[in-house]
C-alpha cells in the first residue's frame, strides 16, 4: 500500500469520462464557419528534381481558394527534429527524395473539390537514380541523396580492449539480425485546423510537442514566435509518430494566405505513406563470456535505414548504440551505429526509440550463450545483470534505482505459480517459454531536455497546473494532477490541468523518450512546493510555530506534534494578536481555506513555478563515454507460446511482465501501459511489417498492414517493481516505452524453446516458420 494519500493510488484518468462519452474534441472534429479544406499534392517518384509545376488548371476550378507552391513559403522552407532537411514544399529545381514529398498545397470550399484539384496539377520532374539499400547507400559509388553523402551520422562507443578480451573468452556467439520497418498504427491519422486571431496564427493539431511545432511554424512563415499559438487537440495516439511536422506548417501557410480557417486531415493511406516509421536495422553482434557465463566482450555494428530525411534518426541510432549491451555489465565493448539516408520512407521516433531492435539481438545472444555454457537463460542474466555500482558501456556508474535483478526474480517466481495452471498442449503444437530483459534511459540522450511548469493554488483551495506536456493517451495529465494533489493535500477533483497550449503553458519538451513523468513530474512538483511554501509559512505564523513544524494534511495544515502545553498555545495566540488575528483556541491546525484567505489578506500569491533538467553529459564523439541519462527503467518479460509445426502459426499464450518504474504514480495506468506495450511488441514479433518495393509502400492501409486484434492478445500478467529513484517525483521514473522493448525477444526465445529453430529476422511469420522447419528436415 502506498504511503501517500493520492500518489500510488489507482485513480481514473482525468480525461476518461470525456472520452468515454465521446465529448473529447479531436482535431478532425473542430469546425469554424467559413472553413476551407486542404489537400497536399505529392511526388510519386522517389528521387528527382522538380523542374516545373503547373497549377493553372487546378486554380481555375470553381471553389478552389488558393494553391501554394514552394516559392510561396516566406521563411526557411525546411523542417526537421534534429536536421532541418525536409522541405515544407519542394521548390522549382529542388530535390525530391522520397515518394510523398509535398509539391503543392490546395485549399478549397470542400474536401471533394480539393481532391479534384489535385488531379489537375501537372509537373515536370527529372528522374534521378535512387538507392534503397542502406548498405549500398554507404558506398562511394551510390547515388548521392545529399551533397555531403548518404551517411548521416555515426555513433561510436568504446570501452576496454575488445580484441584482447575476445582472446580470453571461452564461449563466443556471433550473429546477424534484421528488423523490419514498422508503422505506428495510431487510431487517429494526422489532422489539424488553423485560423487567424488578429495577427496570431492559432493551430489545433494532433501532436506530441506543441512548442516545437510553434517554432517550426514561425520559422517557415517568417513571423515571430509570439505570433504563433499551437494547441494540442485531443490526440488519438502518437507513439513517436506525431513528433515530426505533418500538417502544422501547411495549415499555417494556408491560413495566413486565405485569412480563413483551414482544416487538413490525412487519409489513412496518406498517413502510412508520409509518417515516420520504426527504423529497419541490420545488426551484427559478437558476444563472449568466460566458462562461468560472465560476459567479457561485445562487438556490435548497427546500420539503421533512416530513409529520405533525418527525423529522429541520429538520436534513435545513438540510443541503439548506448543500449546494445542490454542491462548487463560488459567490461570490453566496441559498438558502431550508422544512420543512413536512402530513398525509402523516412524512419524516425517510434516507441522504444531504437532499443527494441537491439534488444531482439542482445537477448537472442544471451540465450545462445547460456545454451553453449550449459546454464539456464535466467541464470546467465542474473550473473551479468546491472547492480548498484555497475558501470555502463558509456562509463556511467549506476548508483541506485537499478531494478533489473528484482524484475528477473519476480517473473521467475510468477512463472512458477502460473505454470501450475498451464493447459496441456495437443496435436501438432509445440509449447515453448522464453525470457527477455531490457533497460531504457529516461529522457533525451546526453542532451538538455528541460521541462517547465506553473502551479497556482486558487482562492477556494483548488489548483491549476500549467504544463507544456502533451497527454497523448499515456495519462500524463493524471499523473501530474496526482503529484499536485499530494503536495497540497487536496483531492483529484480539486486539480485542473491545462496542458500543451503554447499561448498559456511553458515549454515542457516532447512527450517522448518516456520522459514526462520523471521530468515534467519534477517540474510540476517543484512548482507545487514553491506555492506550498507560502501556505506553510502563513500557517506557521497563524499557529505560532516554525514552518518546519507544520505538515499538510487533507485540506488542513497542522502542527507536527500534537498535545502541546498551554504555554505553547498562549505563545501562538500572542503571535496571532501581533498579526492582527483573533486568538485560536484549538491551536493545533488551520484549514487550507483559512490559510489561503490569510495569504490574500497579506497580499501573498500562492503561485509557484518549477523547472527541471536531468543531470546528463554529452557523449564523446570518438569513445561514446559520458552520462547520457540521469536514470533508467528496467524490465524482464517471460513469454509462453504454442507453435503449430504444420501451419507455422504462433500463438502467444501468456506474457509475464515485470517493470521497474521507480514508483507507480498511478498503478492501474502502469498496468495498462504494460498490457498495451506487450500487445505492440506482439505485433512487432509476429505480424507487423511495412513492405517497401523501390521506395513504394505496398502495405498502405490497415487491411494489408497486419496489427494484432483483441483476438490475438494473450493473457498479460503485469508486475510492478518499485526501485525508488532518488531524483524522481516521489521516486518515479517512467514506463511508456519500456513495456514494448523486451516482448519480441521473449517471443523469439520461446519459439526456439518450442521447436529448436532460432529466428534472427522479424517478424516471425508462419511462412518463415515453415521454411525454417523444411530447411531442417532436408
Amino acid at each position: 500500500m502506498s504511503q501517500y494519500r493520492i500518489v500510488g493510488q489507482s485513480v481514473k484518468k482525468v480525461d476518461a469520462v470525456e472520452k468515454v462519452l465521446g465529448k473529447a474534441q479531436f482535431a478532425a472534429d473542430i469546425y469554424f464557419d467559413g472553413m476551407l479544406y486542404a489537400k497536399v499534392f505529392r511526388s510519386d517518384i522517389p528521387h528527382g528534381i522538380l523542374r516545373a509545376i503547373d497549377v493553372s488548371k487546378a486554380a481555375a476550378l470553381p471553389g478552389v481558394a488558393v494553391i501554394l507552391t514552394g516559392n510561396d513559403v516566406p521563411g526557411a522552407n525546411s523542417t526537421g527534429m534534429i536536421v532541418k532537411d525536409e522541405p515544407v514544399l519542394v521548390r522549382i529545381n529542388g530535390k525530391i527524395r522520397k515518394i510523398g514529398d509535398p509539391l503543392a498545397l490546395i485549399a478549397a470550399e470542400t474536401e471533394e473539390l480539393a481532391e479534384k484539384a489535385l488531379e489537375l496539377i501537372d509537373v515536370d520532374i527529372e528522374v534521378l537514380p535512387p538507392v534503397f539499400d542502406p548498405v549500398a547507400a554507404m558506398t562511394d559509388t551510390a547515388p548521392k541523396i545529399y551533397d555531403d553523402g548518404n551517411v548521416l551520422a555515426v555513433r561510436k562507443i568504446r570501452k576496454g580492449d575488445v580484441a584482447a578480451a575476445f582472446q580470453q573468452c571461452a564461449v563466443v556467439v556471433e550473429q546477424e539480425y534484421r528488423t523490419q520497418m514498422v508503422e505506428h498504427g495510431y487510431i487517429e491519422p494526422e489532422a489539424g485546423v488553423a485560423k487567424l486571431d488578429g495577427d496570431v496564427v492559432t493551430l489545433w493539431v494532433s501532436t506530441q510537442n506543441t512548442h516545437f511545432d510553434a517554432k517550426e511554424v514561425a520559422r517557415n512563415l517568417n513571423i515571430g514566435l509570439d505570433k504563433v499559438r499551437v494547441i494540442q487537440a485531443a490526440t488519438g495516439g502518437g507513439f513517436g509518430g506525431k513528433l515530426d511536422i505533418s500538417v502544422q506548417v501547411h495549415l499555417g501557410l494556408l491560413a495566413m494566405k486565405t485569412r480563413r480557417p483551414v482544416k487538413l486531415v490525412y487519409t489513412r493511406t496518406e498517413s502510412i505513406i508520409n509518417s515516420a516509421k520504426r527504423h529497419p536495422c541490420t545488426i551484427k553482434m559478437k558476444t563472449g563470456t568466460d566458462r562461468s557465463g560472465k560476459l567479457l566482450a561485445m562487438e556490435c555494428s548497427i546500420i539503421g535505414d533512416t530513409g529520405a530525411y533525418a527525423s529522429y534518426g541520429p538520436g534513435t541510432l545513438t540510443r541503439s548504440a548506448v543500449h546494445a549491451t542490454g542491462p548487463y555489465e560488459i567490461p570490453h565493448i566496441a559498438i558502431d551505429a550508422y544512420t543512413v539516408y536512402t530513398n525509402n520512407p523516412t524512419a524516425g521516433a517510434m516507441r522504444g526509440f531504437g532499443v527494441p531492435q537491439v534488444a531482439f539481438a542482445h537477448e537472442s545472444q544471451m540465450d545462445m550463450l547460456a545454451e553453449k555454457i550449459g546454464i539456464s537463460p535466467l541464470e546467465i542474466r542474473l550473473r551479468n545483470a546491472f547492480r548498484p555500482g555497475s558501470v555502463t558501456a558509456t562509463g556511467a556508474e549506476l548508483n541506485q534505482s537499478v531494478g533489473i535483478v528484482p524484475t528477473l526474480e519476480k517473473v521467475a517466481a510468477a512463472k512458477t505459480t502460473i505454470s501450475s495452471h498451464t493447459s496441456e498442449v495437443k496435436g501438432t503444437k509445440k509449447r515453448g517459454v522464453g525470457i527477455s530483459s531490457m533497460w531504457y534511459g529516461i529522457g533525451n540522450t546526453g542532451l538538455p531536455n528541460p521541462s517547465g511548469a506553473y502551479v497556482n493554488l486558487l482562492d477556494d483551495g483548488t489548483a491549476l497546473i500549467l504544463t507544456g506536456c502533451a497527454d497523448i493517451g499515456q495519462g500524463s495529465d493524471t499523473a501530474l494532477a496526482q503529484i499536485v494533489a499530494e503536495e497540497f493535500g487536496i483531492d483529484m477533483e480539486d486539480v485542473r490541468v491545462v496542458s500543451a497550449d503554447t499561448g498559456v503553458t511553458p515549454d515542457s519538451g516532447a512527450s517522448s523518450a518516456s520522459r514526462q513523468t520523471y521530468i515534467s513530474g519534477n517540474a510540476v512538483r517543484q512548482a507545487a512546493q514553491e506555492a506550498k511554501k507560502v501556505i506553510v509559512e502563513t500557517a506557521a505564523a497563524m499557529l505560532g510555530v516554525a514552518p518546519g513544524d507544520v505538515v499538510v494534511g487533507h485540506k488542513v495544515l497542522r502542527v507536527r506534534t500534537a498535545g502541546q502545553s498551554q504555554f505553547l498555545t498562549d505563545c501562538r495566540n500572542e503571535c496571532r494578536l501581533d498579526l492582527g488575528m483573533p486568538p485560536q483556541d484549538k491551536g493545533l491546525s488551520v484549514s487550507l481555506a483559512d490559510c489561503i484567505a490569510q495569504c490574500r489578506t497579506q497580499g501573498r500569491l500562492t503561485l509557484g513555478h518549477g523547472w527541471f533538467n536531468p543531470d546528463t553529459t554529452g557523449l564523446d564523439p570518438e569513445t561514446g563515454q559520458g552520462k547520457p541519462y540521469a536514470t533508467y527503467a528496467f524490465a524482464t518479460q517471460i513469454a509462453e507460446v504454442d507453435v503449430d509445426i504444420e501451419s507455422g502459426e504462433i500463438e502467444v499464450i501468456r506474457i509475464i511482465a515485470a517493470h521497474d518504474v521507480g514508483r507507480a504514480i498511478n498503478p492501474v495506468n502502469v498496468e495498462g501501459q504494460i498490457e498495451g506495450g506487450c500487445t505492440m511488441g506482439l505485433g512487432y514479433a509476429l505480424t507487423e511489417e511495412i513492405q517497401v518495393r523501390e521506395g513504394t509502400i505496398l502495405t498502405k492501409n490497415l487491411a494489408t498492414y497486419v496489427m494484432p486484434t483483441a483476438m490475438d492478445v494473450p493473457k498479460v500478467y503485469p508486475l510492478i517493481v518499485e526501485e525508488s529513484e532518488q531524483t524522481g517525483p516521489f521516486g518515479a521514473k517512467g514506463v511508456g516505452e519500456p513495456t514494448l522493448i523486451p516482448t519480441a525477444a521473449a517471443i523469439a526465445n520461446a519459439v526456439y524453446n518450442a521447436i529448436g529453430v532460432r529466428f534472427t529476422e522479424l517478424p516471425i511469420t508462419p511462412e518463415r516458420v515453415l521454411a525454417k522447419l523444411q530447411e531442417i528436415q532436408h
